[in-house]
């Protein structure tokens, strides 16, 4: 008979947790804490996991890496309670376990911070991190002893927000930490970390490392899945590979490559993740879109920039410099003052209708919230901005257009799919932002802007991301790149523009040109 998660950990209810040597078990202990024997799990007719076997050991890093729908996040959906295995067998600290529901896995001591945001944007940060688990006095919710332990968890994990403030308030990057810190707010002997720096500055991602190390240092497992390489060879202590929902190896970090991990995890080599532009930009020509002074208020102030047919412009700064505000305003999300020109035509953009009218398409940062409808299907959600363009009479759509418009959109991005009627929300991440991109491809833009267009995203998918870029720019579509992962920004832009707090101080020509440069004027270091 298998074991009840109760009967194997004590919660402690309502303690406070600390990051720090000496949480009840040996420190460095070899012994496995969870052990995964065989797991398969399968929705339907499709397999999504098949026959994965897995340690995890206390005070270790155990890295997971995988392109999208490789079957990482489900396996870590299985150890978290949310799914339940098709086959295969749990244990943990020795027995086996079964967890039918989330609840039971966190009484266990699991805890897991999902890559997507789960917070209550009406709710300040101190109800978000408690929630589920509140402090109580005579049954009612004891919320100065609430806002006082979220105040010392934000504090003992180095994270500096206000926890009265309202989430609503916060950008993507602090929400992200916010997340965190709920994730962490339960006493845990395993933590599960799903792309936890995807929205994250540099300096907010050495926040995270620092917990990681104290989670490290208290003796807790910690399961880390990123697509971003460098960190991953920085933090972990070993690497287990994934792919096509089989597991393939475990490495030892210092026993492994960057270049042999990409080799595992696509299963064919990559020589240059960042495809070359296949012709010179013909510098010649006239800027397509120009922005001259624009400014609102507390957002962003005299921003101006230029971009040509065919030319990729990148924009680069810490969280909070402004940018993606910037990229709003340009699709008419906002009244700003200054000037939008295209061809040398004043552009008004009051709406976001406006500046697809006038050939402006915006892949959002939040893809979930912003740019989908996920129970919607794929044909759906491909069609959505072309459909009353090109796709319909007297507003009915015609469905050979939908169908013929997504196929050829899964054939293009290579978007991994039972087909065109698949719901969009049972896609992995990758293949959703894909989705994203067809819905706007199917415009034909002039100009279109891309705000963290591989943020969660594999580097598989990553290349075909880069690929269609490169397919756009060459046929002439000027394309406005926002990126935090500085090494795509250099190597996708043609120039870059850094914005450091809500201005422009400084744009290069990116041929020959370092990180290093760039960041001192992005952190201020040198003045512009």
């Amino acid at each position: 008979m298998s074991a009840s998660p109760n009967s194997l950990r004590a919660q402690a209810s309502g303690a406070m947790p600390r990051l720090h040597p000496g949480a009840g078990f040996a420190v460095g202990d070899e012994t496995a804490l969870v052990e995964l024997q065989s797991i398969a799990k399968s929705f339907g007719p499709v397999e999504a996991i098949k026959n994965v076997s897995l340690k995890l050991r206390r005070g270790r890093v155990h890295t997971l890496l995988g392109e999208n729908g490789a079957g990482k996040s489900t396996l870590m959906k299985i150890l978290a309670g949310v799914h339940e295995p098709t086959k295969g067998k749990l244990f943990l600290r020795g027995q086996h376990v079964t967890f039918s529901c989330p609840s039971d896995a966190q009484a266990a001591g699991i805890s897991i911070i999902y890559q997507e945001l789960s917070l209550a944007a009406n709710l300040s940060v101190a109800e978000n991190i408690f929630a589920g688990h509140e402090p109580r006095r005579l049954g009612i919710v004891d919320f100065r002893s609430l806002y006082q332990r979220a105040q010392d968890l934000l504090d003992d994990l180095g994270i500096d927000i206000d926890v009265h403030t309202p989430v609503a308030r916060l950008s993507m990057a602090r929400r992200q930490l916010v997340e965190i810190a709920k994730g962490l707010s339960r006493n845990a002997e395993l933590v599960i970390m799903d792309e936890p720096t995807s929205s994250l500055s540099d300096r907010e991602a050495e926040v995270l490392f620092n917990i990681v190390g104290k989670l490290k240092a208290r003796g807790a497992a910690v399961v880390y899945i990123s697509h971003r390489m460098d960190e991953i060879m920085r933090i972990s202590d070993d690497i287990s590979v994934m792919r096509d929902g089989e597991y393939i190896c475990t490495h030892d970090k210092n026993e492994t490559t960057i270049g042999a991990l990409i080799n595992l995890m696509v299963g064919r080599e990559m020589s240059d993740v960042y495809p070359r532009r296949a012709t010179p930009l013909d510098t010649a020509q006239p800027a397509l879109l120009e922005v001259r002074n624009l400014t609102i208020e507390g957002k962003f102030h005299d921003v101006g920039f230029a971009v040509r047919p065919g030319e990729i412009v990148g924009f680069f700064g810490l969280i909070g410099a402004g940018r993606s505000d910037v990229m709003s305003a340009l699709f008419g999300l906002g009244r700003p003052q200054g000037q939008i020109v295209m061809n040398g035509k004043p552009l008004r953009l009051r709406s976001p209708e406006s500046a697809i009218s006038a050939g402006i398409a915006f892949v959002t940062e939040d893809r979930k919230h912003e740019g989908l409808v996920l129970m919607h299907s794929i044909a759906h959600n491909v069609t959505m901005a072309s459909f009353e363009r090109k796709g319909s009479r007297f507003g009915i759509l015609n469905s050979r257009f939908e169908e013929r418009e997504t196929r050829d959109a899964i054939a293009r991005m290579k978007i991994r799919a039972a087909g065109p009627h698949q719901a969009v929300g049972n896609l992995s991440g990758g293949n959703q932002q894909k989705v994203v991109f067809s819905k706007w491809l199917a415009l034909k833009p002039r100009v279109l802007i891309l705000d963290e267009p591989t943020r969660g995203v594999d580097v598989g998918a990553k290349f075909e991301i880069y690929r269609v870029m490169r397919e756009l720019a060459g046929a002439g579509t000027a394309i406005i790149l926002v990126s935090s992962e500085l090494p795509e920004a250099l190597a996708m832009s043609d120039r870059l523009v850094v914005m450091r707090e809500k201005r422009v101080v400084k744009e290069f020509e990116t041929a020959g040109l370092t990180q290093e440069a760039v960041m001192s004027y992005a952190t201020g270091a040198v003045q512009a």
